[in-house]
């Protein structure tokens, strides 16, 4: 029951439906799509397995894939909501701080780029990253992204990436992510960037400690892309004072 309202919610899942049943989904079309009849945290690459070695990886990854599903995830949330850890208070320093992985994103206009943005002229002094894995997280990352993208609207030196991982085989299919995109969620503010990261993104998550897929994860970049600062689940007012502050004084030591 809770898959089920869960994929009815999601934007990923009203496209699929609209595809498969373009009169409107019933009950029945809606079991008999893969994405609701099967949740998965990502697939593996069959064609990959052509040595020991790269079998006995898989084989370690199912185990750490089956070792946390989607009702663990829901049990947490139910827990603590989503806040699986206090936000960070201060920035963390330079020779503590680990490189944000890099990342090929889809823009809304069907073009790809890598985060983050760590070259060129256009690279920004603090960029804001917003990972949503599920629908269930947009609006937790909103709850940073909005207000961040308020104070800091004026300051060209400032970026937003709003991430949401699509993981679904069918959508990362070249025409229909392309379909996709088109009918998504777009932005009108120069500062902020609503894009797509399509396919398999279990090594991505593996390198930020990212288990539960249900919350929110934002990370504050400094200019060579090490994260200085990182958030979870739906801020709360201290958590989003201390962010601007962070915000503030990467802007200051540019």
């Amino acid at each position: 029951m809770l898959r089920r309202v869960a994929s009815r919610s999601s934007p990923m899942a009203v496209f699929q439906a609209r595809l498969f049943c373009p009169m409107g989904p019933t009950d029945q079309t809606l079991r008999t799509i893969p994405y609701f009849h099967v949740t998965t945290r990502g697939f593996l690459d069959l064609h990959k397995m052509t040595s020991k070695e790269a079998i006995e990886k898989e084989k370690a990854r199912l185990s750490d894939e089956l070792s946390r599903g989607y009702f663990a995830d829901i049990s947490e949330m139910r827990k603590n909501g989503g806040k699986i850890a206090v936000a960070n208070k201060i920035l963390i320093p330079e020779v503590a701080a680990v490189k944000f992985p890099e990342l090929e994103v889809n823009l809304t206009d069907c073009t790809t780029m890598k985060l983050p943005v760590v070259t060129g002229d256009k690279n920004p002094d603090a960029s804001l990253m917003c990972l949503s894995f599920r629908a269930s997280s947009q609006r937790m990352v909103e709850s940073w992204s909005l207000p961040f993208l308020d104070k800091f609207s004026g300051d060209t030196n400032i970026q937003i990436y709003e991430v949401s991982f699509v993981d679904s085989w069918l959508l990362s299919l070249g025409p229909i992510k392309r379909s996709f995109i088109k009918i998504m969620k777009k932005s009108s503010k120069p500062h902020q960037h609503i894009v797509y990261a399509f396919g398999d993104h279990y090594y991505f998550r593996k390198q930020l400690h990212i288990l539960n897929l249900l919350t929110g994860y934002v990370f504050l970049l400094d200019r060579v892309g090490r994260i200085r600062w990182q958030g979870f689940g739906t801020a709360t007012d201290e958590e989003l004072s201390n962010l601007l502050s962070c915000t503030s004084v990467l802007l200051d030591d540019k």
